[in-house]
């Protein structure tokens, strides 16, 4: 029922971003950025992790510039086909100045062995893609899971780091979404209009 539920939201939300203009995403991305940068959280940080934006997602690329100006190291996500055909996410060093290869689903991601991988558990701040959110931390995904996966952990032990920020258009949220045992929970929220802190007591988180 709600993978269902999940699948048509996506789709609806997904259409929503997609048409978002390029100024308006241009303006969303600094908006966002200077909201993240005035996070203690973000200041304190040292191992940041992020995304290549795609299919009309709001753009991190500004923070991850502020980020590494800030002698900070960045890393993002790096999708793996294991031996049984199994996908999973690593999380590789990254400089902003840095080429980029396409993966399967067509978003750029570090090539190479010589920009290590960082453990999921050892970084501070994770700045989490998704399609859409509500203010209690629920997080609609793209479907494959990925996040769900590598960081499972946090549903066990949500004090534990890092902190994951949901970062968003404000038209991707929506008052109550479809949430599965093993959907990760949000510790914050940032879009360009808006810093959202979940309620507690919903589910798990």
């Amino acid at each position: 029922m709600n993978s269902a539920l999940k699948n048509q939201l996506r789709q609806s939300l997904r259409a929503r971003r997609r048409q978002i203009s390029a100024a308006q995403q241009q303006l969303a991305a600094q908006q966002l950025m200077q909201r993240i940068i005035k996070l203690r959280a973000y200041r304190r940080a040292r191992h940041i992790a992020a995304y290549q934006a795609s299919d009309g997602e709001i753009s991190p690329a500004l923070l991850l510039r502020h980020a590494t100006l800030q002698h900070k190291t960045c890393y993002l996500p790096r999708i793996h086909v294991g031996g049984a055909g199994q996908k999973y996410m690593s999380f590789q060093r990254y400089h902003p100045r840095q080429a980029l290869r396409l993966n399967r689903y067509g978003i750029g991601e570090p090539a190479g062995l010589r920009y290590g991988a960082r453990s999921p558990k050892e970084l501070d701040i994770v700045l989490v893609p998704l399609a859409g959110f509500d203010k209690h931390g629920g997080r609609l995904g793209m479907g494959g899971g990925f996040y769900d996966r590598c960081f499972a952990f946090k549903n066990r032990k949500p004090q534990r780091k890092p902190l994951l920020i949901g970062i968003a258009h404000h038209s991707q949220e929506v008052s109550a979404l479809p949430i599965d045992a093993w959907d990760i929970g949000l510790d914050v929220i940032v879009t360009d209009r808006t810093m959202i802190l979940p309620r507690r007591g919903r589910g798990k988180r």
